[in-house]
């Protein structure tokens, strides 16, 4: 009899390493999203009683693998399914476990473009790449997005409807679609990343850890199929260096901390180092004229001149500058722009900040960080009577309970 404690730290282990491999390898074989899922999940719950009694296999991975191929078999035998993709799933029945690299790590890799496809809605993507690749459980992912666990539920049972009844491919994009399909898992990717970064919902904690976890998570997996691309590699250095600011990121009493005010003390300088090392291979790339770097390689570059100075006086303005300059050629979006006027506050005053704030009011005019950013540099210029109503417009349309309470703070504050 094994240990409890131990077994089920081992199964947990399993799960958060071998979840996504596992699903992969049935979803390639008997091309079923549904069916690797279920398959998948009684393999896990069925390791917990088995390792018990008969103590941790040498090669868990390869024991749920093919426990919940030989289950999926079962299933598909008893349901006396006749379809060609079945017959020849069927004709693959062996107790051999199948390799743990190449084609399972191909597989994995088919999955979360399969999951990300652009034919599906993006919440619908989000919610399939964190229950399909990352494994959570749908209570989870509904926790996570404030939504009911039947909506979900649902959701997640729509998206796989429709990549199996659309006929969307479990492959990797060729050569020439790559690029841009890549490009959308990112954006999925990512979007989990500042969902947990600075969580939407007031209800809910301002800073969600394991969202940003789970993002770094999935980003990390991805890197290790696809070493040699810039994009990915960037990414992740990006979300590390953001994510090694997060305990100072949020006072004591709630509200959030410019990055500026943080306790640099209090980041976490292995995850650091980890993200300035990524950028400088990324760097070491471009220099060499083998690469020509992206936007989440530019924004990864950003945050580590940021995060590479003791003191926030100390922060090369003028380089982030040149920075924003270079991601504006490549990603010419007004939130970008509106990030580098906040960047030339510091290099040229708030006056020049502000007039090309201003520029910004049409296409950002709904957007609370437009007004949390005017309505500090009208506070810095002294303009105490037009500062207010800014903070004002900022806190009717932020959804963060720290960025809120941060908000609300400096405009009381002008207010007297």
């Amino acid at each position: 009899m094994a240990d409890v404690r131990a077994v089920d730290a081992a199964v947990t282990r399993a799960h958060r390493e071998e979840w996504a491999r596992v699903v992969a390898f049935l979803t390639h074989r008997f091309g079923s999203l549904d069916l690797a899922e279920e398959m998948a999940a009684e393999a896990f719950a069925t390791a917990v009683e088995r390792w018990r009694s008969d103590g941790i296999p040498p090669n868990p991975g390869a024991w749920i693998t093919t426990t919940a191929n030989r289950r999926a078999i079962d299933r598909l035998r008893r349901e006396g399914r006749r379809d060609a993709k079945y017959r020849e799933a069927l004709m693959l029945d062996d107790d051999s476990p199948p390799e743990p690299v190449g084609a399972v790590d191909d597989d994995r890799l088919r999955l979360i473009f399969t999951c990300c496809h652009p034919a599906l809605a993006m919440e619908a993507r989000v919610a399939l790449t964190l229950r399909m690749v990352g494994g959570l459980t749908v209570p989870e992912i509904a926790r996570a997005f404030l939504v009911q666990q039947t909506t979900m539920g649902q959701r997640i049972s729509r998206a796989k409807t429709k990549i199996r009844d659309a006929g969307i491919p479990f492959r990797v994009p060729d050569s020439e679609d790559l690029p841009a399909r890549l490009d959308g898992v990112l954006t999925v990717l990512y979007l989990i990343f500042n969902e947990g970064y600075l969580a939407s919902g007031g209800d809910s904690d301002p800073i969600r850890r394991d969202l940003t976890a789970e993002a770094i998570r999935l980003t990390a997996l991805l890197r290790g199929l696809l070493p040699e691309n810039g994009e990915v590699t960037g990414l992740l250095a990006l979300m590390l260096l953001t994510e090694a600011r997060a305990t100072a990121r949020v006072s004591a009493s709630g509200e959030l901390v410019r990055l500026d005010e943080q306790d640099r003390g209090a980041w976490d300088r292995g995850m650091i180092a980890d993200g300035i090392a990524l950028v400088r291979q990324r760097l070491d790339a471009v220099s060499r004229g083998e690469a020509t770097p992206g936007r989440y390689q530019i924004l990864a570059a950003i945050s580590a001149v940021h995060v590479s100075v003791p003191d926030a006086r100390d922060v090369d303005w003028s380089q982030i500058v040149a920075l924003y300059d270079q991601l504006a050629t490549i990603d010419p979006n007004p939130i970008v722009r509106l990030n580098r006027a906040i960047a030339v506050a510091e290099l040229d005053g708030p006056d020049v900040a502000l007039a090309l704030v201003d520029q910004l009011e049409g296409a950002l005019r709904d957007y609370h960080a437009y007004h949390a950013t005017r309505a500090d540099l009208l506070r810095r210029l002294a303009r105490s009577a037009e500062a207010p109503a800014a903070y004002d417009r900022a806190v009717e349309l932020a959804t963060n309970s720290a960025e809120l309470a941060h908000l609300t703070r400096r405009r009381d504050q002008l207010r007297g």
